[in-house]
């Protein structure tokens, strides 16, 4: 089996599948209030060429954890299918969805049932009120009846992803982290990235790793964990005497492209070798065309080969992806 390797010895495991560009939330850092053109169903992948792409991947390319995303994964009719027939090809490829949790206290037990491992919601508030000014929708209890439900599903250890963003909810840190360690969730902050379909990210505005660390250093005593870090993306630390941990994805200041595992397929089947590039290799005409599992594997392979050494944000240069995030799959 020949990996997923770029020029720079870097090795892809982890394959992030976006099966849906839609959401049924507009929160602000994403995308506009009326929401975005949808991919007509024609481009977007069925479900039998998503599991076989995976099967490709996991197969013949040595990836062994595959990430759900979307858009909004649980809007796709299929999920519970698809979670079952990657489950089917590999009893021990790790797989999660990362989430906004509407609609997950409906589907936790049968995700659970097909064969997922575990999820990550995506919750930047526990506050009414500024979720509501996020997301511009009223749900926060459906994203906490989700995380439960997850929870009592076995879909764990269950992981919140938070946003904060500058005047709206950057006094909130130390709440979070306080509700998620009543719950044994496990928290990480993320740094806001260039990703918005508006095109309005300003780095002057996005709360910094630094300032994350400063406001809960206000509540917590934070101390470096002592596990190596490896490829994961977020810097992890104890919380004043553990066990518990708190993490900190600081893509922008603190970035770790060097340890990069992760390549990304888009729900039009498309390769992404970076969060941030702007080319991508398309694989669903290379599929439909009739190419074998073989061909499909070198041509993700070359595609791979070709990933940047970072993506380049701090760079004069840098120029956001024309996909917004919603489109290209976290």
């Amino acid at each position: 089996m020949l990996p997923l390797i770029d020029r720079h010895g870097r090795i892809a495991t982890d394959l992030r599948v976006s099966l849906t560009d839609r959401c049924n939330l507009r929160c602000t850092y994403c995308m506009p209030p009326e929401g975005l053109e949808w991919m007509p169903d024609s481009q977007q992948l069925s479900d039998d060429e998503v599991v076989r792409l995976i099967g490709v991947a996991v197969q013949h390319l040595g990836v062994n954890e595959v990430r759900f995303t979307g858009g909004e994964p649980l809007v796709r009719r299929g999920l519970v299918d698809i979670v079952r027939r990657v489950r089917a090809l590999d009893e021990d490829v790790e797989m999660s969805i990362t989430t906004n949790a509407l609609g997950l206290s409906r589907t936790a037990g049968a995700l659970a049932e097909a064969g997922l491992d575990r999820v990550n919601v995506s919750l930047d508030t526990v506050r009414r009120d500024s979720f509501t000014t996020i997301t511009r929708r009223d749900r926060l209890a459906d994203v906490i009846a989700g995380l439960a439900a997850a929870e009592a599903a076995g879909l764990g250890p269950v992981k919140v992803n938070a946003v904060l963003l500058r005047g709206v909810n950057d006094d909130q840190a130390p709440e979070l982290l306080g509700w998620c360690l009543e719950r044994g969730y496990q928290l990480r902050f993320i740094e806001q990235m260039p990703l918005d379909a508006q095109h309005g990210w300003d780095r002057d505005l996005m709360v910094t790793a630094d300032e994350i660390f400063a406001s809960l250093a206000t509540a917590y005593r934070l101390t470096p964990a002592s596990e190596p870090r490896g490829s994961a993306p977020a810097e992890l630390f104890t919380v004043d005497d553990g066990p518990a941990m708190v993490g900190v994805i600081a893509s922008v200041t603190r970035p770790f492209c060097g340890d990069c595992d992760r390549v990304r397929l888009t729900a039009d089947g498309q390769v992404r070798n970076c969060l941030f590039a702007r080319e991508e290799s398309d694989l669903r005409a290379a599929l439909r065309g009739g190419a074998d599992d073989a061909d499909l594997a070198t041509r993700w392979r070359t595609a791979m080969w070709g990933k940047a050494p970072g993506h380049g944000i701090d760079d004069p240069s840098f120029l956001q992806p024309d996909r917004p995030m919603s489109a290209i799959g976290g």
